[in-house]
Order: C-alpha cells, then sequence, then structure tokens
C-alpha cells in the first residue's frame, strides 16, 4: 500500500488544496489549504499526485488497433486532429488503458499549460509522480451516469465513453447535452436512467429543485453531500489507479543513470584499471615477442651467411630454409627410414628361418617387401617383429599361396606419419 499527498491545483494567484490518502482508497489526513510551498512542507517523503482543473483537458477515447505504445503515442494525433481547434504541434497526448470494448482513453492538453504547471511545482520543489486532469477523480459505475458540482464546474460520466465537465450549469443542463435526457425510458415506458450525485451541502441546496425535475426524468437520483469538499472524493479515486497520467512522452518520468551508476563508480574505475593494466601488459609482451624475433632473425641470417655466403636474398621463412639445407646435404628425415627398417627386417627374417626376400621397393618414406614364407603364420610374425620396436608400423597388404609357399607383400613406414 502506498500514500500520497494529493494537491489539486488552481489558479496562480488562489490557494491550493491538498489531502492524505493511500492506495486503497483511504483518507489519511484532514483537508489543507495553502500555497504550494506550504503543501511542499507537508509532503515529507510521501509520493505527489496533482489534480489540474478539468477545464483545461480534453477526455475522449479512439480506436487505434496498434499496440505498441511508441506506434500508439504516433497515430494519436493524427487520429484526432480533425476534431480538435488546436494544432496537435501544441498538444500533448496521454493514453491510458485499453478498454473492454478496444478504445482507448485519451487525455488532450496544451504543452504550454502542462509546462506551467509542472513549472509551479518545481518552484516549490514538488515533484509529482502522477499528473491527472481532476474529473478523473469522478468514478466510473457501468450503466450508471455520474455527476460531481463544485462551485461552477460541474463534471460528468456516463459510465462508459462519455466524461466531460462544464461551468456555469447545472446538472440536467449537463445531461441534456450528454444526450441523457428526453429518451431514457425502458419499453414498459417507465424511466431507466440512474443518477449519482456528490456536491456539497451548499450545492446540495442550491440545486434541490433541479433534483426534483430530475427524479421525475430518471429512474432514480442519489444525492451524496460532500461534507470536506470534493477534493477527500477526488483523491481517493485517483491514488486508487483511476485515470490517466498526464506524465507520459515528453513529459514523462527520465531515468537518472548517473544515480543509478553511483554506487558502481568505485568498482567501474577499479575495472576500467585493470583492463588498462592489462592491455598495457598485453602490449609490452608483443613489443618483447617482437624484439626477440629480430634478435633470432639476426642470428638465423648470420648463420646462413656462413653456410651461403653467395646467397643474398631475404629470408621470410627459415624453416623451408632450413629443409632445403637439409635436403642438398642428403640429410632429409624421409633418407632415415630405409637403413634403420632393413635392420628391424633382417631381424625378425633371423628369428624366422624359411622366409625369403622376393623384391624390395623405397619411395617416399615408405618400403614395400615381397616375401616368401612357409605360412601366412610366419608372414604375421615377421610384419610384428617390424611393428616391435616401436620406431616402424608395418603391415600386411595381400598373401596368395604358390605350391606349397605364401608369396606376402609388407609395407613399412615410420610410425606415426
Amino acid at each position: 500500500m502506498s500514500e500520497y499527498v494529493v494537491i489539486r491545483l488552481a489558479a496562480e494567484d488562489q490557494a491550493v488544496e491538498w489531502v492524505l490518502v493511500d492506495s486503497n482508497g483511504t483518507r489519511r489526513s484532514g483537508l489543507s489549504s495553502g500555497n504550494l510551498e506550504q503543501a511542499a512542507i507537508e509532503v515529507r517523503d510521501h509520493a505527489v499526485i496533482a489534480l489540474v482543473p478539468a477545464e483545461d483537458v480534453l477526455l475522449t477515447s479512439v480506436h487505434i488497433p496498434a499496440r505498441s505504445v511508441a506506434k500508439i503515442r504516433t497515430a494519436l494525433p493524427f487520429a484526432l486532429e480533425e476534431n480538435l481547434a488546436d494544432d496537435v504541434e501544441d498538444l500533448h497526448f496521454a493514453v491510458g488503458d485499453r478498454q473492454d470494448n478496444n478504445r482507448l482513453p485519451v487525455a488532450v492538453v496544451a504543452r504550454e499549460k502542462m509546462s506551467g504547471w509542472l513549472e509551479r511545482l518545481k518552484q516549490a520543489g514538488i515533484v509529482p509522480v502522477i499528473l491527472a486532469a481532476e474529473n478523473h477523480g469522478l468514478a466510473k459505475i457501468p450503466g450508471t451516469l455520474s455527476v460531481l458540482v463544485d462551485e461552477r464546474t460541474t463534471m460528468f460520466n456516463d459510465g462508459a465513453d462519455a466524461e466531460f465537465s462544464m461551468q456555469d450549469v447545472k446538472p440536467s443542463d449537463v445531461l441534456v447535452i450528454a444526450g441523457q435526457l428526453g429518451e431514457t425510458q425502458d419499453e414498459d415506458g417507465e424511466n431507466s436512467g440512474h443518477l449519482v450525485v456528490f456536491c456539497t451541502s451548499e450545492q446540495d441546496q442550491n440545486l434541490s429543485h433541479d433534483w426534483i425535475a430530475l427524479r421525475h426524468e430518471l429512474h432514480s437520483v442519489d444525492v451524496n453531500v460532500l461534507p470536506d469538499g470534493v477534493l477527500p472524493k477526488l483523491a481517493v479515486t485517483v491514488a486508487a489507479g483511476h485515470g490517466i497520467n498526464l506524465l507520459q512522452g515528453l513529459y514523462g518520468k527520465k531515468t537518472e543513470y548517473g544515480t543509478l551508476l553511483r554506487p558502481w563508480k568505485i568498482a567501474a574505475l577499479l575495472l576500467l584499471g585493470l583492463t588498462v593494466v592489462g592491455m598495457a601488459m598485453k602490449g609490452v609482451g608483443y613489443y618483447q615477442l617482437l624484439q626477440d624475433e629480430a634478435t633470432l632473425r639476426a642470428q638465423f641470417n648470420t648463420e646462413y651467411r656462413l653456410l651461403r655466403p653467395g646467397d643474398t636474398r631475404e629470408i621470410i621463412d627459415p624453416v623451408a630454409t632450413v629443409e632445403s639445407l637439409r635436403r642438398g646435404a642428403g640429410t632429409s628425415a624421409a633418407s632415415q627410414v630405409l637403413l634403420p627398417s632393413l635392420r628391424e627386417l633382417g631381424a625378425a627374417l633371423d628369428a624366422n628361418s624359411g622366409a625369403e626376400i622376393g623384391a624390395i621397393s623405397y619411395r617416399a618414406g615408405v618400403v614395400d617387401l615381397q616375401l616368401t614364407a612357409p605360412d601366412v603364420a610366419t608372414l604375421d610374425r615377421i610384419q610384428k617383429a617390424v611393428s616391435a620396436s616401436g620406431r616402424f608400423q608395418s603391415s600386411i597388404q595381400s598373401t596368395n599361396q604358390v605350391a606349397d609357399k605364401i608369396n606376402g607383400n609388407i609395407r613399412i613406414r615410420e610410425a606415426g606419419t
């Protein structure tokens, strides 16, 4: 439950009224009046709702299919401009919650008025959370006509879409303008309208004849006297969540990013410092690697010039250059496969008598053997013996029987290739 100080704004040369209420629609203090500076003292830590004169705000409804808030705000001026006397550029549009009939309630007010109200409140040190037309305090009751009379102003709603206020007119005149008198009989010829009225005791006496006339026209007229004036009635209704908050769009609440980020200031500075130090260390490391590379490249070039003093080309790929030197010197790694593999093969043949070599071929680090053996088992033992050292891997490629002998092909290559 939240508590609000509800301030009813009047003309600049007139006193304002305020009262403390809660979001459950309960009044929490007596009615006070004075200037805005005095009201600001009473505000303290409470949220503020400011009610602005009903005659300055046009309340209507419109059908806009769009669901996006941004699209609705863009479409509002175009949907209503034909019904407005002022230039839409000079007007502020606020929208309420979509109704059951899919229409959107809209409040329209001059930007000049909005700026004036907010400036007055700001000068008094008051920042409202809700700024609403005062006639939103007259709750809508489905199927019921509602009227609130306050001195010169009469507020009206029909419980549905119609909602307006007029000055210096009687409630009966307002109902005529709203089209609620003259055609309110049901099928049995009885009057069908139900009217609820709120007013001060003084207005109740002044309009007693109007009540009598309306009771002849309507099914019922219920007059409720407000002993403390109309503000408490208006305040509890708006505080309970009824009405349109005019503080939207240009006049909406601005996010104070500075306030949100202030608690994280030290952590952000530490993170920034850590990031800068990390980047600096990476930069130093990269520079050192470049220096080491340059030193090693210079050493390599010096050693290379000793081996080939006539070659003055720039060395782009030292690894490829070393391989070229090895091939030129006949020390390629591939040439170290044949002889060691033959040593392993000789040991395997000594351990398996009866096997003979028919042919040997070597190419690109691979040794291919043609063997004649008494049986397949002998070939298998030779193949496993060559692989036993772990340096070479051998495999039987094929076998076929000729007379009582087995001819087989074994392939030997360096392990891991």
